[in-house]
């Protein structure tokens, strides 16, 4: 199997693949919010919101910041430019194959007419 040298996309889609997560950063999108209110807001201990504040920090997409007892988290500065590109890539081999597949299946109408006409 090949491995690909891209530690910041493995951590970038992990950290985008939970739902709890990508909810968070909806969330942060909105307002700046403790550890404390996300998981409440989510219904989760608050060991469960760390763990995954704590991907979603180690991915750069959240910052946070302690004052006093209390863990803010933010918005990160990371944006999703390479994932986005990453993502392009592939759209533009899928489209080009299913152009591909769409030109057979037309050569593949127009002979099957013909076949109807010479028969007829």
């Amino acid at each position: 199997m090949v491995q690909y040298i891209q530690p910041h996309l493995d951590a970038s889609f992990a950290a985008l693949s939970d739902p709890t997560r990508r909810g968070v950063l909806e969330q942060l999108g909105r307002a700046d919010a403790s550890i404390t209110d996300l998981a409440d807001r989510f219904h989760m201990t608050l060991t469960g919101m760390k763990k995954h504040v704590g991907v979603l920090e180690q991915a750069g997409f959240v910052i946070t910041e302690k004052i006093g007892r209390v863990r803010t988290c933010k918005l990160g500065l990371r944006r999703l430019e390479e994932e986005a590109a990453w993502i392009e890539r592939y759209r533009r081999v899928w489209e080009a194959r299913f152009d591909a597949l769409d030109e057979i299946v037309e050569e593949l109408k127009s002979r099957e007419k013909i076949d109807e006409r010479s028969r007829g």
